[in-house]
């Protein structure tokens, strides 16, 4: 068994529990942004904006425009506090 089947299966598990429907259909899209926020930002602040991208699709925000807006973010993330960059 492969590793993307072992998550497929994860995945589809794991909707079924929560009474998703099909939210495996955005994998890529949450596994390329927490790469982009683990990356740029730091691992641990991966999980925790999947979550905060999550609340923000659940209010009714586009997921790919969401994803795109945070990737963009981390990608441009200096580690500076907003009070003291520029």
């Amino acid at each position: 068994m492969g590793e993307m089947t072992a998550l497929d299966d994860w995945i589809g598990r794991v909707c079924a529990e929560l009474e998703i429907d099909d939210a495996g259909a955005q994998r890529n899209l949450v596994l390329d942004l927490a790469r982009d926020v683990a990356h740029g930002v730091m691992r641990p602040a991966a999980p925790l904006t999947a979550y905060l991208v999550g609340i923000a699709v659940g209010r009714g925000a586009d997921p790919a425009i969401a994803a795109r807006t945070i990737a963009a973010l981390a990608r441009d993330w200096t580690g500076v506090p907003d009070d003291q960059g520029s």
